[in-house]
């Protein structure tokens, strides 16, 4: 009979698997899988199987890729209901149309930058456009938007190094940072404040470099403040405010 521990390694395993499809990383093949977690091939394979089993996987019989299965869709779909997705989500797909960029929300949770939902362009889409899913609030542009509009004593508890990138992001209305795994890609994000100021999240796009020029930047800004606002006006309990 299998230990305690091995037990939990199996699961921290199969998380380990899951989360290699995070920041919008699809169609991966066993081989990908296991470099990408450290596993050997044939463990690596046995745990997509175990995961395909319980639809959490599933395979393209062309390609022999996997993807995320409609089962672990399904467990998210709840909780997109709680941060209103419906009701920000054709806000943030008629920004990506204008702007022909991804449109993402995050929302503050501990001391990093949880990326709720992006909204893809129906053209010039890259998957340079996709945030990380979990981004350090220090450091990215969505969560150093949230930071600068938040009160004092929760940057503090932030440990932000350079007080004066934040008050720069206050001045101008907006962050910009480049992407921590690839410097060639530079994101910028508004905040997303409620009625009484508070922020609630921050929305952003991303793109490389020589995509994203100055021009673009600030071309692009004003609308994304719009809808920003407009999400921000109908945040309720879902988005609790930075405190």
């Amino acid at each position: 009979m299998n230990s305690p521990r091995s037990g939990s390694q199996a699961v921290e395993r199969a998380i380990a698997v899951l989360a290699c499809f995070e920041g919008g990383a699809t169609d991966l093949t066993v081989s990908a899988l296991a470099a990408r977690t450290g596993l050997a091939v044939s463990t690596a394979y046995r745990i997509v199987q175990a995961l395909v089993r319980g639809g959490l996987l599933e395979r393209d019989e062309h390609t022999d890729c996997y993807r995320v299965g409609p089962s672990l869709i399904s467990l998210a779909v709840p909780s997109l209901g709680r941060h209103d997705a419906e009701a920000f989500a054709p806000h943030l797909y008629s920004l990506a149309a204008r702007v022909k960029l991804t449109a993402s929300l995050s929302v503050a949770k501990d001391d990093v930058a949880v990326t709720v939902f992006s909204a893809r362009p129906p053209e010039r889409f890259c998957t340079h456009q996709l945030p990380g899913a979990r981004q350090p609030l220090q450091t990215s542009a969505m969560g150093m938007a949230i930071l600068a509009f938040g009160t004092a004593s929760a940057r503090r508890g932030s440990s932000v190094p350079v007080p004066s990138d934040l008050e720069r992001v206050r001045r101008r209305g907006y962050a910009a940072a480049f992407f921590a795994e690839n410097r060639d890609v530079l994101a910028v994000a508004v905040p997303v404040l409620d009625a009484d100021g508070r922020p609630r999240g921050a929305l952003g796009v991303q793109a490389l470099r020589r995509r994203l020029t100055d021009d673009l930047v600030r071309e692009i800004v004003p609308p994304m403040r719009g809808v920003a606002a407009r999400i921000g006006a109908g945040a309720g309990t879902a988005f609790p405010a930075f405190r």
